[in-house]
């Protein structure tokens, strides 16, 4: 993070659950590091954004507030309550809804979220992992009651995976909506690690493969002949213009006019670099171009 600040990133995104997916002995430790990290820096300087859970559509229980994390007005305050204490500072400046829930009523989250910003705890709101049905949903609720709307939404957008494209890009663009896509690198796919001959030991998806069935179906989502086939191309495509794989995947998912941050993550510095590289780095017209034509050699990787 400090070598992030030196970089002038100055935008830092966590949740009250990572990783994902969760275990009770770690649960809440990514705000903690967050908080003590930013005790000690000007607070007006760094743009905060956290998570509550909501339902998280059936992948895990939640490990926070034994299991109960129905996205209403009781859950919110108490998840607020604690992400505030943890990250050590009086305002959030971004408040997501981690997962939606479809089932529960938008006008009693929304009702709940805009009291936040009434009473200074939150600036602003975004959602995450949320459809094209949701996202309009949302904004009509909001529209139609006077509630704070969803200002970004949080999605999985990749080289390997462009499904945003398919309706939410124009969402996010005719109403205003900003993309924070989280796994510009494919959850660490793009970078080439995955292309060897074995399972790099201790990667994500390595992990994912001796974890539970639902983490084994993600990681048969993500590690495939033809992400990896997309890779290898990307990879060559790389090269031929001076940067790695992973610079070069990051910097295509922040040149869309519907992405106003890109969200990368990284273990160490060493690997951080490559994301910073991309930076102020603009593709031209070719390399996109260039870009979309392995896509469409290997269409649709993840499903």
């Amino acid at each position: 993070m400090d070598r992030s600040v030196e970089e002038g990133i100055d935008f830092f995104d966590t949740a009250e659950v990572y990783p994902v997916p969760p275990d009770i002995s770690y649960v809440h430790r990514s705000e903690e590091i967050v908080g003590r990290w930013l005790k000690d820096k000007d607070r007006d300087s760094i743009v905060i954004a956290t998570k509550f859970c909501g339902a998280s559509n059936s992948w895990f229980v939640p490990p926070v507030r034994t299991g109960r994390t129905a996205v209403d007005a009781h859950n919110i305050r108490k998840a607020v309550e604690g992400s505030l204490r943890r990250l050590q500072t009086d305002y959030i400046d971004l408040y997501q809804t981690h997962w939606p829930d479809h089932d529960f009523p938008f006008e009693h989250t929304l009702e709940a979220l805009t009291d936040l910003i009434r009473q200074g705890k939150v600036r602003y709101l975004g959602s995450s992992n949320e459809s094209a049905w949701g996202a309009m949903k949302a904004q009509a609720v909001a529209d139609a009651n006077g509630f704070a709307r969803y200002e970004s939404i949080q999605n999985n957008f990749s080289i390997v995976n462009r499904r945003f494209e398919d309706a939410l890009a124009e969402i996010c663009q005719k109403e205003q909506i900003s993309l924070l896509p989280y796994s510009p690198i494919g959850g660490g796919v793009l970078s080439g690690k995955y292309n060897g001959d074995e399972m790099p030991p201790g990667a994500r998806f390595t992990n994912y493969k001796n974890g539970g069935e639902r983490q084994q179906v993600m990681a048969d989502r993500f590690v495939n002949e033809k992400s990896l086939g997309t890779t290898a191309e990307l990879m060559t495509l790389a090269d031929e213009i001076g940067i790695s794989a992973t610079t070069l995947a990051v910097a295509w998912s922040k040149q869309h006019p519907f992405v106003a941050s890109t969200i990368m993550g990284a273990n160490t510095v060493e690997q951080l670099e490559c994301s910073l590289k991309a930076s102020d780095l603009e593709l031209d017209d070719d390399v996109m171009k260039k870009v979309d034509g392995i896509c469409s050699r290997y269409p649709n990787p993840l499903g």
